[in-house]
């Protein structure tokens, strides 16, 4: 059984009206961004966050502190801080609980942060869907800059720090960072060659770092703690901390739930999210956001030596083994934002499949060529399928399509795209040739109770 502990990220989610300064500040809210700012140096706070192992909570998991350490601006350079709350993958709704229910949590990171790294300004941008958190920040912003927190001197030091909400118009490639950032500038939201990369050239031209939302939430509970002790909250080595795991679908109580790194999708399910709905067996998991390859609990970890990162899991359940960047990529999935969708045995992964590849295909920015027509491909394909107009060779046509547009774009969503389409075939391939021949019953396609789980809004 999971042995709880006391919240701190989501440790002020419960009090009353917590996202306005006074009730925040009650609770401790800028207490740490007042010291750090004062009394340490920025050299101390960013090795802080280095010792504190703390891997982005977005979706690719790079160290935070790691990539602080990219930057070295030269004479005239702006140093810029963005924060990425284009929350947008299908699945994930943890960022928009900071911004709605303690943004005040975020500000005081992103001013610790500014400090840090010698920023004067910081831009938060926000999905266009979530105008209520974006209000929400823009309150706290007002709030935070009449108290002196924010402006020409925070804190009475001598180190302007402005903060500006800007809203993206709902594109899901804005997500990417380079796409936000061309948005961000007023360009068409596609993605950038790299190199050069933001710490060096991002907004404006100038070196920018970009952190999500939770990440730079939790740089207040670090400064405050050390980085090695928050770090020590982990269970796991080399990845640091707390994080806020989300879970819907067939379970009984989704919801978000703030755990250490390293629990298991196990204990995920059964002991915080209070077990499978009407307690139908398991089938898959789709272990963080909906471009992660699914888990599926009947197969087992394969190590094949003892210096295998898994092989202390080996020959476990996939859903045994800790959620963690490392493992979790070692298993051939990636923890992603750490926001899982759990599917029961009613649960077709073939229509599944096909709705998430019409959210890929409506959201491709269209730029190169593999992504744009390798979505509408695969739609195409998988629309004969679950009609039943399809045939046994169009399943490795789709393995064919997905493999050949990875590796071959400017970003990662082709690859994003093509590997949970990959991890589906793969582990259900039996579905997909069934669908071949007798396509998807109505019964199935149309049941609610799977069409609220699987359909994605474009």
């Amino acid at each position: 059984m999971t042995r709880f502990f006391e919240p701190l990220l989501t440790s002020r989610y419960g009090i009353h009206e917590s996202w306005k300064l006074a009730n925040a500040e009650k609770a401790g809210a800028y207490r740490v961004a007042r010291e750090a700012l004062t009394a340490r140096k920025p050299a101390e706070l960013k090795e802080e966050v280095k010792k504190a192992n703390l891997r982005g909570r977005g979706g690719a998991g790079f160290p935070a502190g790691v990539k602080w350490g990219f930057l070295n601006p030269q004479e005239g350079d702006q140093v810029y801080l963005v924060i990425n709350a284009d929350e947008s993958e299908p699945g994930t709704f943890k960022d928009r609980s900071i911004m709605d229910l303690d943004p005040h949590r975020l500000l005081e990171g992103a001013i610790i942060s500014c400090f840090a790294i010698d920023a004067h300004v910081a831009y938060i941008y926000v999905r266009g869907e979530l105008a209520f958190s974006a209000a929400r920040l823009e309150a706290a912003i007002a709030e935070a800059k009449q108290a002196g927190y924010l402006g020409q001197r925070p804190f009475g030091i001598e180190h302007p720090i402005d903060i500006h909400v800007h809203l993206g118009a709902g594109a899901y490639i804005c997500g990417e960072e380079t796409a936000l950032l061309n948005s961000l500038e007023g360009r068409r939201g596609e993605p950038r060659l790299k190199p050069p990369f933001p710490a060096v050239k991002g907004v404006f031209g100038m070196p920018t770092i970009v952190n999500n939302v939770e990440s730079i939430a939790s740089v207040p509970d670090i400064i405050e703690m050390g980085g090695d002790a928050w770090a020590s909250l982990s269970r796991l080595p080399g990845d640091g901390g707390v994080r806020i795991y989300g879970v819907s679908g067939h379970v009984k109580n989704p919801g978000l739930y703030e755990a250490p790194v390293g629990i298991t999708m196990r204990e995920l399910i059964e002991d915080y999210a209070g077990g499978m709905l009407r307690d139908r067996p398991l089938k898959a998991v789709i272990p963080g956001g909906s471009s992660t390859p699914l888990l599926d609990p009947r197969r087992k970890v394969h190590a094949p030596n003892p210096d295998h990162p898994l092989h202390q899991w080996d020959g476990m359940s996939e859903i045994d083994v800790p959620m963690g960047v490392d493992t979790y990529r070692a298993l051939g999935t990636m923890l992603g934002t750490c926001c899982a969708i759990v599917m029961d045995d009613t649960v077709s992964m073939v229509e599944a499949c096909r709705n998430l590849m019409r959210f890929y295909k409506h959201e491709s920015c269209g730029q190169c060529t593999p992504c744009r027509e390798g979505c509408g491909w695969l739609v195409d394909v998988l629309d004969n399928l679950c009609a039943g107009r399809g045939k046994h060779e169009d399943v490795d046509l789709l393995v064919n399509i997905a493999n050949n547009m990875m590796g071959n774009t400017i970003c990662a969503f082709a690859d994003g795209t093509a590997m949970p389409m990959l991890g589906m075939v793969q582990k259900f391939r039996e579905e997909f040739m069934d669908a071949a021949l007798n396509g998807i019953p109505d019964s199935v396609r149309h049941d609610e109770s799977v069409r609220s789980l699987v359909e994605v809004q474009a």
